[in-house]
Order: structure tokens, then sequence, then C-alpha cells
């Protein structure tokens, strides 16, 4: 008997939640191993709830594991207390899993020899390796919970931007850091955490291999041969409606490779050196010749 189309829809869903678990499991655990092996001994704090294990370690030895998962069991109940159910559903996993996978790695150090006076070398790989696990985890749509969630609860009720309070809250904590470990630790701390966002856009998005160009033009028709005859790539051409004048033309459409850009924007600027047209970055590119 033939599967009915939300049959096969749903099977490839589980599939598909299984594979962004595990993929979940192994950034939670890149992330434990680069928290023991070269955020702990380097004591470069990055914000976060790692960054407060790594503070209260220093200062009264608490295991951080129990410092971790202290504060992410709290952000969860206040999730569920203050986002609802669904929306704390995704971040259990990592709550129980993260902690227990810092404990579980904790004596690594001691396995592999690493210098740590060259901090500034230390603090690219901190960024390098951070921003691979965490655009990982990114990508597969679930949250490791801990000090963002005050964040989305604030957004939620008092409309606050995430993106400001995230910062505000991770400057403060590297800031304290700074304090405990010495003021230079704080530009250590810049630097990884720069390099993290750089990486986890490019994971998350993608690199742009190609542009998307939308061109206005009077010679629409020697441009589009100029694209499809001489060039080889397809063009759409859609009707649009001016804001000032409200007067109808045509807008072609076309997406090329990063390296053509400099040859197709000057050609098309030779055909109609009076066109209008503007450039994208296209991220994923699929269909089509």
């Amino acid at each position: 008997m033939n599967k009915t189309i939300k049959e096969e829809v749903f099977e490839t869903s589980n599939t598909k939640l299984v594979t962004r678990y595990i993929k979940m499991i192994l950034a939670l655990f890149i992330s434990a191993i680069l928290y023991n092996m070269l955020l702990q001994p380097s004591r470069i704090v990055l914000g976060g709830t790692p960054g407060i294990a790594l503070i209260l370690n220093f200062n009264f030895h608490i295991e951080p594991a129990i410092t971790i998962i202290i504060i992410s069991m709290l952000m969860l109940l206040l999730s569920y207390i203050f986002l609802g159910k669904e929306r704390t559903t995704g971040t259990v996993v990592a709550t129980i899993v993260y902690p227990l996978f810092v404990y579980i790695t904790k004596d690594i150090v001691g396995y592999i020899n690493i210098d740590f006076n060259d901090l500034l070398v230390i603090s690219i790989f901190i960024g390098v390796i951070s921003g691979f696990a965490n655009g990982m985890l990114y990508k597969t749509g679930f949250s490791n919970g801990g000090l963002p969630v005050i964040s989305q609860i604030l957004y939620k009720y008092f409309n606050i931007p995430i993106g400001k309070t995230n910062l505000i809250i991770n400057a403060v904590i590297v800031v304290l850091g700074g304090l405990f470990f010495g003021s230079t630790m704080i530009m250590y701390a810049i630097i990884a955490n720069f390099i993290n966002s750089l990486i986890v856009d490019k994971m998350v998005i993608g690199m742009s291999k190609n542009k998307a160009v939308y061109i206005m033009t009077e010679k629409k028709d020697k441009i589009k041969k100029f694209l499809i005859d001489d060039m080889k790539h397809t063009a759409t051409v859609f009707e649009v409606k001016g804001g000032f004048l409200n007067t109808r033309r045509e807008l072609i459409l076309t997406v090329i490779p990063t390296k053509e850009y400099f040859e197709v924007t000057e050609s098309i600027k030779i055909i109609d050196p009076k066109v209008f047209y503007v450039v994208n970055n296209a991220y994923e590119v699929k269909g089509g010749k």
C-alpha cells in the first residue's frame, strides 16, 4: 500500500529530528571540551553561564558543572513559567547534557599539553571553536538555554530587543572576569567573541557564493540577451510600479556567481549608462538552470 504524503512527511520529519539531536549533542560536547581545555585554564571569560561558572570556580572553588546546571535549571524554570511549555521543551536536553559533558571532560587538560603563554592565539582558537560549536547548535533549531532566557522574557513582556539585553548581560560578565583575572582578559574576550560571531554567521547563513542582481533599465531586451546568450544565466522579469511617478516598468532579476560580479555589472553599465541596479548576497540558491 502506498504511503500518504502526510506519512512520508512525518517519517522524514522524525529522521531529521534525530539528526538534529545528534548534531546538538555533538555541539554541546565540543563546547564542553572547549570550556575545560581552553576557557578555564586561560581564564578568558566570554560571558554567559560558563563565564559565571569560571568566576565562581576561581573565587569559591565551586565545581563548574554544578554552577552551570543550577543556573540552567533556574533558567529552565523561568522559561517554563514566562515563555511556556513549547518554547521550553527544546532546551531541556541541553540543560542536562551540557553540564554533564563539562563534568565528564573536566580532566582533559591533563592529557593535552597546551602552552598558555600566548593568549592571543588561544583567544583566536576559542573564537573559532566556539563559533563552530554555536553555529552547529543554532542550525539545529534548538536552544542551549542559560542566560539568553532572560533576554527572551524581557523581549516578550517589555519588547526590549534580545540582542541588546544579551550584549549587556555578557558585557557585565566579561567585565567581572576582567576584575578578577585582569583587564587584559577583557580584550582577549572581545577578540574571541568577535571571531565567534563571525563564524556563527557563516555557519548559519553560509558563505555567499552568488549574487542576486536586480536591474532597472530602458534597454531591458539588450541586457536580457546579454545575460542569457553571453553569460548563460537565466533572467526573471517582474512588472513593478514606481512609488514616485507611479509608472509601470519591468525589473530584471538574475543570480550570478560572485566571481562574475565585476564582469556583469560593468557590462550592463556599458549597455545602459543610466541603468539602475541593486546587488544582494544570495546565500542559498536552489533550482533553476
